[in-house]
C-alpha cells in the first residue's frame, strides 16, 4: 500500500479484523488481556473491540471470557466459497477418501500457518474438529512442510523463524534447523509424512498440488490414526492414490 493511501484505511475496522484472528482452534476462548497480548493494544481498546463484536452478533461473553459466534463463520466461509480451488478439489477429495477409507483435506500457507480450503472426512482422528478455514502451524504438519518446500529455502527459514516452535508433543521437532533438515526432504522426495508431530495418534502424509505451469497452489493430504499402519505401510498405500489425484488435479488447475 503507498503512503498516499493511507487516509482510505479505517483504523478501527483493521483493529477489529485483528482481534478477529486472535481466536483460533486451540484458543477459541479469549479474555481482553488475552487480546490484549495478542495484538499489542490497551486493555481499553481490546475491550471495545470484543463489545463490538459481541453487539454484532459475532461473539459472546460469559462475563470473562469471549468466543465467537456462527455468525463470525459467515466472513470466512463467504470467501472461501468464492474461490474456484475448493470446487475444483473436492470432488477429488471425496473419491479419495472414500477409496482409501481416511480423511482428505486440501489447504494453503498463509504466513506460518496453514488454512484448510476442503476437506472429506471419514472419522474424527484429532481431538479438533477441523473444516474449511480451520488453522494449523506449518512447521509440524504435513502440508505445512509440503508448502514450505514449495519455497526458496531462505523464505522458509524466515516463515520457521516466525513461528511459535513449541512442542505438541513429545515428537514435534521444534529446532529450527531439525525442521529445515526435514523440509528439505521433503523438497527431495516430493512428498511430507509427520508421525504424532501434531498429536498422539495422528500420522498423516501430504503432496504438493501444482498447477499446469508446475507452481504449487496447495497440499493435499491424507490423515489417519497411528494404528492403523506403518509409516512404510501409509507410504506404500496412500501415495500411488494421492498421486493420481495429483496428477489429475495438475490438469484441472491453471
Amino acid at each position: 500500500m503507498s503512503r498516499d493511501s493511507t487516509s482510505d484505511v479505517v483504523g478501527a475496522l483493521a483493529k477489529g479484523l485483528r482481534v478477529l484472528e486472535c481466536f483460533r482452534a486451540d484458543q477459541p476462548r479469549l479474555s481482553i488481556t488475552d487480546v490484549a497480548n495478542a495484538t499489542g493494544y490497551d486493555r481499553a481498546t481490546a475491550r471495545r473491540c470484543l463489545l463490538t463484536l459481541v453487539s454484532q452478533g459475532y461473539a459472546t461473553h460469559d462475563g470473562k471470557y469471549f468466543a465467537l459466534t456462527a455468525r463470525a463463520l459467515r466472513l470466512g466461509m463467504g470467501a472461501l466459497t468464492a474461490m474456484p480451488l475448493p470446487q475444483i478439489v473436492q470432488p477429488w477429495l471425496d473419491q479419495l477418501s472414500q477409496q482409501v477409507g481416511h480423511s482428505a483435506s486440501v489447504s494453503i500457507l498463509d504466513g506460518t500457518e496453514i488454512v484448510y480450503l476442503a476437506r472429506a472426512s471419514q472419522r474424527r482422528v484429532m481431538s479438533i474438529g477441523l473444516m474449511p478455514g480451520s488453522r494449523l502451524p506449518a512447521y509440524c504438519t504435513s502440508m505445512g512442510r509440503v508448502l514450505l518446500a514449495a519455497l526458496p529455502e531462505a523464505e522458509a527459514r524466515g516463515i520457521i523463524n516466525a513461528s511459535e516452535l513449541r512442542p505438541r508433543t513429545p515428537q514435534t521437532l521444534t529446532h529450527p534447523d531439525a525442521i529445515m533438515t526435514r523440509i528439505a526432504e521433503v523438497r527431495r522426495d516430493g512428498f511430507a509424512v509427520i508421525d504424532q508431530e501434531v498429536e498422539m495418534g495422528l500420522r498423516s502424509i501430504a503432496v504438493p498440488l501444482e498447477s499446469q505451469g508446475g507452481k504449487v497452489v496447495a497440499a493435499m493430504n491424507l490423515g489417519m490414526a497411528a494404528v492403523h499402519a506403518s509409516i512404510d505401510d501409509m507410504v506404500a498405500d496412500c501415495l500411488p492414490r494421492m498421486r493420481v489425484v495429483q496428477e489429475g488435479l495438475r490438469r484441472e488447475l491453471t
